[in-house]
């Protein structure tokens, strides 16, 4: 069943403060996929007083000024805002952006393998991992299940995670390659696949589960006709049997489809002598999920009444394959969202002004872009330019390209200048070095799409990529602190500096 993640608190000053390393810790662990991450940050928003706005439905008569809303699509990407109390079309927007999803082993389509006495799992490898960290990993499956509700009949969303170390990606023995220490080469399609168990089993344990352990899984007639084979035909049944009994299902074609993920079964965790570290899978980019989900949530109340503007967070889904999907950056999501809220006033006549107010608002609004960033590594200091090396515990860093692959430019560095110091966090600027490739992230997309200011930052990590990967326990306040502040005074600030 779908595990939450709770809330930590420390008591200091007699008062209850929020634990935010230990925090991040259980959302990391309830959130092995985009779709958990999504309901994990639904439920926090819900908490917090949100409503649930659907793109379905006309949302005239929900916009209010001080109302708090969110938006999903295809429950891997979510927009949240809250309106301010002197809210006016064409005015600002305050936004931090960041992606749900990370680079990982899928379940293909048609998984079912068996090879040398071993059930193996077919998989695909999705975004740009650093996929020999996942050999020899426990490996567990979760994502979501399409099935059929035994009371309205309707195929229905499920989420599932098994919690289980179920699969293994074995690495051949140094007796047999005795070059891996120097070179560790691999087929992704032949060698990088899992094994799920043994394929020869007892007769007596096939003839029991073909007795109806696993519901209802006979061949269809033949009159019948499915215009793809059955589930049970392209998967191993042993594994549609853990999710029947995790999702409490009567028979196992009950299930329809699903999109299944592999994650690390190790939990996340703080480390380090002093727990200054953050051992994990998908630091990129849960990281600025957690802090701005945060910041919007601990800002909401704070000012709400004499602000001019609009707070938002957008998360969208499929960053690391180039966000070109319904749900990414690339899509209308996001400006879709604009445009249906910038024109309300909000008031109890729900008057509409012209759509040129989404142009206004875009002139006068700021993105930040909040992906992780590079810190530098120990072992690898020359990777990075002598005078831009970020370091763990001081603070977010500032990213920044002269090819605009990061959107950073001198008037959002003052103006993001001007919050990091109201709030007292400090700040640090990264410059790739001319050698070594640069990344991307969504500001540039959403920049070139929506026309509003945007600038780059992000948490340092280390491992970036890999199935597990180090971040600072320090900064996660650090950062939840400088997003809650650009929320409660960017309305303000932003006409003070002119372009």
């Amino acid at each position: 069943m779908l595990r939450l993640h709770l809330r930590s608190k420390s008591t200091m000053s007699g008062s209850s403060v929020i634990n935010y390393p230990q925090e991040f810790v259980n959302f990391l662990n309830s959130s092995p996929t985009p779709y958990h991450a999504v309901h994990n940050i639904k439920s926090h928003l819900q908490s917090n007083g949100f409503v649930e706005l659907k793109e379905t439905d006309p949302w005239e008569s929900h916009f209010k000024k001080l109302g708090k809303y969110f938006v999903t699509r295809n429950n891997s990407s979510i927009v949240a805002f809250v309106v301010g109390g002197k809210w006016k079309p064409g005015n600002p927007v305050a936004i931090v952006g960041a992606h749900t999803d990370s680079p990982v082993l899928r379940i293909k389509p048609i998984s079912k393998r068996t090879n040398e006495g071993f059930s193996q799992i077919g998989v695909e490898c999705y975004g740009g991992g650093i996929w020999h960290s996942w050999f020899d990993s426990d490996l567990s499956v979760a994502g979501r299940v399409m099935v059929q509700d035994s009371k309205s009949k309707n195929i229905v969303s499920r989420l599932v995670d098994l919690k289980k170390p179920l699969l293994k990606i074995p690495t051949l023995a140094i007796h047999l390659d005795r070059d891996v220490n120097t070179k560790f080469e691999f087929n992704k399609e032949t060698q990088l696949l899992p094994i799920a168990g043994l394929s020869i089993k007892d007769k007596k344990e096939e003839t029991k589960k073909s007795e109806g352990c696993c519901g209802d899984s006979q061949p269809l007639s033949e009159d019948q006709f499915s215009s793809l084979k059955s589930i049970i035909e392209r998967h191993h049944e042993d594994l549609l049997e853990l999710i029947r009994k995790d999702l409490e299902l009567e028979n196992v074609t009950d299930i329809e489809d699903f999109e299944l993920i592999l994650y690390d079964h190790k939990p996340s965790t703080l480390g380090g002598i002093h727990d200054e570290f953050v051992f994990s899978g998908r630091l990129d980019n849960l990281t600025s999920c957690f802090t701005s989900m945060h910041g919007i949530t601990e800002a909401a109340d704070t000012g709400l009444s004499e602000d001019e503007g609009i707070r938002m967070v957008a998360m969208f889904d499929h960053e690391e394959i180039g966000s070109s999907s319904a749900q990414g950056a690339d899509s209308n999501f996001l400006p879709n969202v604009l445009e249906r809220i910038t024109p309300l006033a909000g008031s109890d006549d729900v008057q509409q002004t012209s759509a040129s107010s989404l142009l206004q608002s875009a002139a006068k609004s700021f993105f930040l872009s909040s992906d992780v960033a590079h810190a530098v590594h120990p072992n690898y200091s020359s990777k990075h330019e002598t005078q831009h090396k970020p370091q763990f515990g001081a603070g977010p860093v500032v990213k920044i390209n002269a090819n605009q692959r990061y959107m950073t430019n001198s008037p959002g560095l003052v103006l993001l200048k001007k919050i990091a110091d109201e709030a007292e966090i400090p700040l640090q600027l990264f410059v790739g070095a001319n050698n070594v490739p640069c990344g991307s992230t969504i500001g540039p997309i959403l920049a070139s799409k929506t026309g509003i200011r945007t600038l780059d930052i992000g948490n340092p990590i280390l491992s970036m990529h890999s199935i597990r990967e180090t971040g600072s326990a320090k900064d996660i306040e650090l950062q939840v602190k400088l997003f809650k502040k650009f929320f409660e005074r960017y309305s303000e600030l932003q006409h003070t500096i002119e372009v």
